[in-house]
């Protein structure tokens, strides 16, 4: 059965695989950001996305519970493609053969800033499925949204510092 935008029939696989579509997204993401950490560990960068690590992690922990409440099963392929997905895109020309490129933070932090207005935008989506379905904590994902949000910042600034370091200041 396909869907216009308009319609107000909800389809409930639709959610389903919207939900593991933003859980295959979060675990890359996991991946992505640690990475990210470990390249930057014992800098004031480094301890920010070991932060941001943790969070993100939680966040998936708790798209994961709310799976679990809607009674939708986790898609495990996407879970794992994600993951291989992450681990092959740091196979990349980066215009350095043997070490890593500055250019390769710059290009992390853009993907993660990406990544988490996509985490954003599921929440907002979700928090408009609460209004029907009670099994959803409206309160919860304003919280979360508001938490997304503040990451958004955060990686927004350190993606400008980075290319300021890179390309200089303008």
């Amino acid at each position: 059965m396909s869907s216009t935008p308009g319609t107000t029939k909800a389809e409930p696989a639709l959610l389903g695989i919207y939900l593991n579509d933003h859980l295959a997204g979060a675990t890359g993401g996991i991946e992505l950001v640690r990475r990210s950490a470990g390249a930057h560990g014992g800098s004031p960068a480094g301890s920010t996305l070991q932060r941001l690590a943790e969070e993100i992690e939680q966040d998936r922990d708790t798209l994961l519970e709310m799976m679990v409440a809607l009674g939708i099963p986790v898609r495990h392929y996407k879970v794992y493609s994600a993951w291989v997905a992450e681990k092959v895109g740091r196979l990349k020309l980066n215009g350095h053969l043997l070490d890593r490129s500055p250019l390769s933070s710059l290009l992390e932090l853009e993907a993660l800033r990406l990544g988490v207005e996509g985490k954003a935008s599921l929440w907002r989506t979700l928090g408009e499925v609460a209004e029907h379905e009670p099994r959803l904590d409206a309160v919860r994902l304003d919280g979360l949204l508001q938490r997304a949000t503040a990451q958004v910042d955060t990686l927004e600034e350190m993606r400008v510092q980075t290319s300021k370091e890179i390309f200089g200041a303008a």
